[in-house]
């Protein structure tokens, strides 16, 4: 609503089903919202990202009944899990009486947010209304947001990432882009006129780049989340002249901890003794934080002069031998091979060494490498219990819609 009188003409949202100014989405959330129940009660939005969404979400936030996006790529029985959960679930967007705002204390629940099920059943996170406040405060600090930001959403708005892009957008008046999936085509389309930032994760950076994306004109940033860049894929990027930002964040931070290694504004990141990453601050939704107010991440790093360096999950760790290998760092060096596209590394039950370390290797269109010779690539820089004993082959990788990788269906 401070949008719309702030910047009523301004563009709010363009999507594949219509472009909408502040004035006009202030208009029709208050419509939306006249048809939703008492506040509190859990609306399922499960809606094909784009105009209808964004509508139907201000809505939500105008009458004060917590959001809860439900991904229609899910399977069946965990959509009717989320659902479930709700007071009723829209599939289009209710039309009434325009409703007055309600006013949210900070404290209260905005949107409900579920993991992305990287290690099992999708969770509920709530999220407050001063979450994404101070969310959007720190991605300002952090890079320096302008009035006349195109932010190009290209992640599910049934995640944190995709969401934040537009609370963001409505928060600063500016304008957020959304495209109802990640089409490369579409998207380089998109990165060649106006988007001035854009999020992807490091798949869609790749897919990009190998389409042939360079010197984009106004594109100032891209945020790239969901996993650590490869440093090769960070010497593509620079060779094409495509600025990066790497975050690190979780749902349960509502998006981004940290920007380029560096805590968000008013966040405070620590290392446990065992290694596993620590997050506080207003961000972090109230549910999720022990009693000392941290919240223990399940990622692992380090934190040296303020600079965070994630190594891996906690849970992901391979013990080889009583040596401790972190997947994230043999699957560095297997894709700074010429044939590998993307790799991933995991663990195999051994009855010699406890846990072997084994690879899947998807390899680039007209390119081969056989496992003695990726072996070799790794031996010449890893130490010998960090190369993995076998090697597979497979056509793609699993990954979440937010592009997370699934070890735990790997073999």
């Amino acid at each position: 609503m401070r949008a719309a009188r702030r910047r009523p003409r301004h563009e709010a949202l363009r999507a594949g089903d219509g472009s909408l100014s502040y004035e006009e989405l202030a208009t029709a959330a208050r419509r939306a919202a006249g048809r939703l129940p008492e506040p509190g009660a859990w609306v399922g939005l499960a809606m094909a990202p784009g105009a209808g969404f964004a509508i139907a979400l201000h809505a939500c936030l105008l009458r004060g009944t917590p959001a809860v996006p439900i991904d229609a790529r899910l399977g069946e029985r965990t959509r009717d899990l989320i659902a479930g959960r709700c007071a009723v679930v829209l599939d289009e967007l209710p039309e009434g009486p325009p409703a007055d705002v309600a006013e949210h204390d900070l404290d209260a629940t905005a949107i409900v947010v579920h993991t992305s099920g990287t290690s099992g059943e999708p969770k509920p996170v709530e999220l407050t209304y001063g979450n994404w406040l101070w969310s959007a405060l720190g991605a300002h600090v952090s890079m320096g947001l302008r009035d006349d930001e195109r932010w190009l959403c290209t992640l599910p708005l049934s995640h944190v990432g995709g969401l934040s892009i537009l609370l963001r957008s409505a928060i600063y008046a500016t304008t957020a882009i959304v495209h109802e999936r990640f089409e490369t085509e579409r998207v380089l389309a998109a990165l060649r006129t106006d988007t001035t930032v854009v999020s992807l994760v490091p798949t869609t950076l790749a897919r990009l780049l190998d389409a042939g994306l360079a010197s984009p004109p106004a594109l100032r940033a891209a945020l790239i989340g969901g996993a650590p860049i490869p440093p090769v894929l960070l010497e593509r990027a620079i060779a094409a002249q495509v600025r990066t930002m790497q975050t690190y964040g979780l749902t349960e931070t509502c998006s981004q901890a940290t920007t380029d290694g560096r805590p968000l504004f008013c966040t405070r990141v620590a290392v446990a003794p065992d290694g596993e990453i620590l997050v506080s601050g207003p961000t972090v939704a109230p549910a999720s934080r022990r009693d000392d107010g941290w919240l223990a991440t399940g990622d692992l790093g380090t934190y040296d002069d303020g600079v965070l360096h994630v190594t891996g999950r906690k849970s992901d760790t391979i013990v080889t031998g009583g040596e401790n290998v972190a997947p994230a760092a043999v699957e560095a060096v297997l894709l700074t091979h010429p044939a590998v596209a993307d790799a991933a590394v995991h663990a195999r039950p051994d009855p010699a060494w406890g846990e072997a370390v084994v690879a899947t290797i998807v390899l680039r269109e007209g390119r081969d490498a056989s496992p003695e010779e990726l072996a070799a690539h790794c031996r010449g820089v890893l130490a010998a219990y960090q190369v993995p004993k076998a090697f597979t082959f497979a056509a793609r990788l699993p990954r979440t819609p937010s592009g997370k990788l699934l070890r735990r269906e790997l073999r």
